[in-house]
């Protein structure tokens, strides 16, 4: 069976555990050569060697994504490595601070900001030029129902932040997809990630969070990693400038 990655190159940021860990392996699977990202360099290198064990190729990069020099420095690993890029997943995020916005610190609400928004612009800056290189690509960003479709209580900068995403996607699509570059974004809803297990807080959060979508239960990260796939895939080569919700019916329930 033809693999839907051959050939190419891919980015995951994110990717020491849940979706982005997920979707590197799925990526790897499917015969892209990975370049993943994120701060916990242990498990970095716990998913490179499982990617390599299984016949894939992979390098691990840690740090920040807030930071320039590391969205620069991924990318020149992708060419310098494997010869360009061609798929950029970029994942990592972070809940931030939760509790009411008349609460929040600036210093809280300006890293979730820069954590979920300015490092999506940071590392888009530096793969659009290596895609245009190859005459094609497909970037990818994770942002969420909340704030798009739902509003949460209490979760006022992740919200902004996310949905700040899907503005940057729309733009991006716009701009790029004459040169032969799509922009997507993927919006999930509860899956089972560390980050979930934090915001749901206990059994009884976790059993109402499963009610609230039409399917009743929470995504394992591979469900979402095959969403991804799609936009990261051929089968997905008329798709830009989308806002794909992953959700198991939650933005529409109202049971």
């Amino acid at each position: 069976m033809q693999q839907q990655l051959s050939g190419r190159t891919a980015i995951v940021t994110g990717a020491s555990s849940g979706i982005g860990y997920a979707t590197a392996k799925r990526f790897a699977r499917e015969g892209a050569k990975i370049v993943v990202a994120a701060r916990r360099r242990p498990e970095l290198d716990a998913l490179v060697a499982d990617i390599r064990n299984d016949g894939g190729e992979a390098v691990a990069i840690a740090g920040d994504v807030r930071d320039e020099t590391y969205a620069r420095a991924l990318v020149n690993v992708a060419v310098d490595e494997f010869g360009g890029l061609d798929v950029a997943f970029n994942n990592a995020g972070t809940l931030g601070q939760l509790g009411s916005a008349a609460a929040m610190t600036l210093k809280n609400w300006q890293h979730t900001l820069d954590t979920n928004l300015t490092s999506a612009f940071l590392a888009a800056k530096y793969q659009i030029p290596a895609m245009l290189a190859r005459g094609r690509g497909s970037i990818i960003f994770t942002s969420t129902f909340v704030g798009s479709t739902v509003g949460l209580p209490g979760t006022a900068a992740y919200a902004a932040s996310k949905a700040g995403l899907i503005g940057l996607t729309q733009v991006l699509a716009v701009e790029l997809g004459p040169k032969g570059i799509r922009v997507n974004a993927i919006l999930p809803g509860g899956t089972h990630t560390p980050m979930a297990r934090s915001m749901a807080g206990s059994p009884e959060t976790l059993a109402f969070v499963e009610g609230l979508d039409a399917l009743k239960r929470l995504a394992n990260p591979d469900e979402i990693a095959d969403s991804v796939l799609y936009l990261a895939s051929d089968a997905s080569s008329f798709t830009t400038g989308a806002a794909i919700l992953v959700d198991g019916g939650l933005s529409i329930n109202r049971t």
